[in-house]
Protein backbone atom coordinates (compact mmCIF):
# COMPACT_ATOMS: atom_id res chain seq x y z
CA UNK A 1 0.00 0.00 0.00
CA UNK A 2 1.93 3.33 -0.88
CA UNK A 3 2.52 5.74 1.62
CA UNK A 4 0.75 8.85 2.05
CA UNK A 5 2.11 12.45 1.74
CA UNK A 6 1.31 12.61 5.66
CA UNK A 7 3.61 9.29 5.90
CA UNK A 8 6.05 10.31 3.97
CA UNK A 9 6.62 13.56 5.42
CA UNK A 10 6.86 12.02 9.30
CA UNK A 11 9.46 9.42 7.73
CA UNK A 12 11.78 12.24 6.62
CA UNK A 13 10.94 14.60 9.94
CA UNK A 14 11.99 11.48 11.77
CA UNK A 15 15.11 10.36 9.69
CA UNK A 16 16.53 13.93 10.17
CA UNK A 17 16.35 13.65 13.70
CA UNK A 18 18.52 10.42 13.18
CA UNK A 19 15.80 8.36 14.37
CA UNK A 20 15.47 5.45 12.67
CA UNK A 21 12.21 4.21 10.73
CA UNK A 22 11.00 0.84 11.58
CA UNK A 23 11.78 -2.60 9.85
CA UNK A 24 8.53 -2.71 7.82
CA UNK A 25 8.66 0.88 7.17
CA UNK A 26 12.07 0.93 5.20
CA UNK A 27 11.01 -2.61 3.49
CA UNK A 28 7.43 -0.56 1.78
CA UNK A 29 9.58 2.63 0.99
CA UNK A 30 11.84 0.10 -0.86
CA UNK A 31 9.44 -1.40 -2.63
CA UNK A 32 7.79 1.86 -3.55
CA UNK A 33 11.05 2.96 -4.56
CA UNK A 34 11.96 0.09 -6.85
CA UNK A 35 8.38 -0.31 -8.59
CA UNK A 36 9.19 3.81 -9.75
CA UNK A 37 12.81 3.14 -10.72
CA UNK A 38 11.98 0.06 -12.80
CA UNK A 39 10.08 1.81 -14.76
CA UNK A 40 12.86 5.05 -15.76
CA UNK A 41 14.08 4.79 -19.02
CA UNK A 42 17.83 4.61 -17.79
CA UNK A 43 17.59 2.10 -15.51
CA UNK A 44 18.94 -1.30 -16.86
CA UNK A 45 18.01 -5.02 -15.39
CA UNK A 46 21.50 -6.89 -13.59
CA UNK A 47 21.57 -10.27 -13.49
CA UNK A 48 22.47 -11.53 -9.89
CA UNK A 49 25.00 -11.99 -8.02
CA UNK A 50 26.75 -9.04 -9.12
CA UNK A 51 29.80 -7.70 -8.26
CA UNK A 52 29.35 -3.97 -7.68
CA UNK A 53 32.57 -1.62 -8.40
CA UNK A 54 33.10 2.15 -7.29
CA UNK A 55 34.70 4.72 -9.76
CA UNK A 56 37.58 3.75 -11.32
CA UNK A 57 38.70 6.43 -13.17
CA UNK A 58 39.24 4.61 -16.24
CA UNK A 59 42.28 3.33 -14.85
CA UNK A 60 43.08 0.26 -16.91
CA UNK A 61 45.49 -1.39 -14.28
CA UNK A 62 42.41 -1.42 -11.62
CA UNK A 63 40.40 -3.10 -13.73
CA UNK A 64 42.60 -6.03 -14.88
CA UNK A 65 43.05 -6.11 -10.81
CA UNK A 66 39.05 -6.31 -9.80
CA UNK A 67 38.87 -8.72 -12.96
CA UNK A 68 42.34 -10.90 -11.20
CA UNK A 69 40.59 -10.25 -7.53
CA UNK A 70 36.76 -11.01 -8.90
CA UNK A 71 36.99 -13.07 -11.69
CA UNK A 72 37.00 -12.50 -15.06
CA UNK A 73 33.76 -11.82 -17.08
CA UNK A 74 31.08 -13.60 -18.05
CA UNK A 75 32.25 -15.72 -15.04
CA UNK A 76 31.38 -12.71 -12.57
CA UNK A 77 28.61 -10.02 -13.19
CA UNK A 78 29.92 -6.53 -12.71
CA UNK A 79 28.05 -3.11 -12.06
CA UNK A 80 30.66 -0.15 -12.61
CA UNK A 81 29.57 2.50 -10.95
CA UNK A 82 30.94 6.19 -11.71
CA UNK A 83 32.27 7.40 -15.36
CA UNK A 84 34.51 5.35 -17.56
CA UNK A 85 36.99 7.41 -18.10
CA UNK A 86 39.91 9.01 -16.86
CA UNK A 87 42.91 11.25 -18.87
CA UNK A 88 45.76 9.60 -16.27
CA UNK A 89 49.05 8.29 -18.02
CA UNK A 90 47.53 4.50 -17.88
CA UNK A 91 43.68 5.36 -18.27
CA UNK A 92 41.20 3.68 -20.72
CA UNK A 93 41.24 7.17 -22.64
CA UNK A 94 44.83 6.82 -23.32
CA UNK A 95 45.18 2.77 -23.79
CA UNK A 96 41.56 2.44 -25.42
CA UNK A 97 42.73 -0.12 -27.60
CA UNK A 98 44.26 -2.54 -24.76
CA UNK A 99 40.65 -2.05 -23.48
CA UNK A 100 38.69 -2.25 -26.51
CA UNK A 101 40.47 -5.57 -27.58
CA UNK A 102 39.79 -6.97 -23.73
CA UNK A 103 36.39 -6.04 -23.79
CA UNK A 104 35.93 -7.42 -27.43
CA UNK A 105 37.65 -11.05 -26.57
CA UNK A 106 35.34 -11.03 -23.45
CA UNK A 107 32.10 -10.64 -25.43
CA UNK A 108 33.87 -13.26 -28.07
CA UNK A 109 34.22 -15.73 -25.28
CA UNK A 110 30.82 -14.94 -23.58
CA UNK A 111 29.40 -15.84 -27.26
CA UNK A 112 30.79 -19.43 -27.45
Amino acid sequence: MPSSHGDLDRQIEQLMECKPLAEGEVKTLCDQARAILVEEWNVQPVKCPVTVCGDIHGQFYDLIELFRIGGNAPDTNYLFMGDYVGQFFFSFYVIKNDIFSIVSLLLLKEKQ
